[in-house]
């Protein structure tokens, strides 16, 4: 899913880093303040998405998290969100849904990204 968000958002110029599992999520924002926004994928080896995104919030608490799941079932949004996720969106990825969560977090629901 990695190559299909980084396609859409480099056409509305958004630079996208890549984090290879939970752990390298973690180190990747300790280490740049540059980040302003993380799409958590729920699944991922080493460490899952859940407890990198409670690491995550403890080190940078306003950093929005929008949890990347195949799975989305009404209790398991509600442990997206228990566990510090701002917002979920489910896969398959739909580009326009994706650009309206971005906007809301980073533009605070002003048109800068192309939906």
């Amino acid at each position: 899913s990695f190559m299909l968000i980084d396609e859409i958002l480099s056409h509305v110029g958004v630079k996208t880093i890549h984090a290879s599992d939970g752990k390298h999520a973690v180190e990747l924002v300790k280490k740049s303040v540059e980040i302003k926004l993380v799409l958590m994928d729920i699944k991922m080896p080493k460490m899952n998405g859940i407890e990198a995104t409670q690491i995550i919030k403890e080190i940078r608490p306003d950093l929005p998290v929008i949890a990347e799941t195949a799975f989305a079932s009404e209790d398991d949004k509600q442990i997206f969100l228990q566990a510090g996720c701002d917002d979920f969106i489910s896969k398959p990825i739909d580009k326009h849904v994706l650009l309206e969560k971005i906007n809301k977090f980073l533009y605070k629901n002003t048109d800068t990204l192309p939906v």
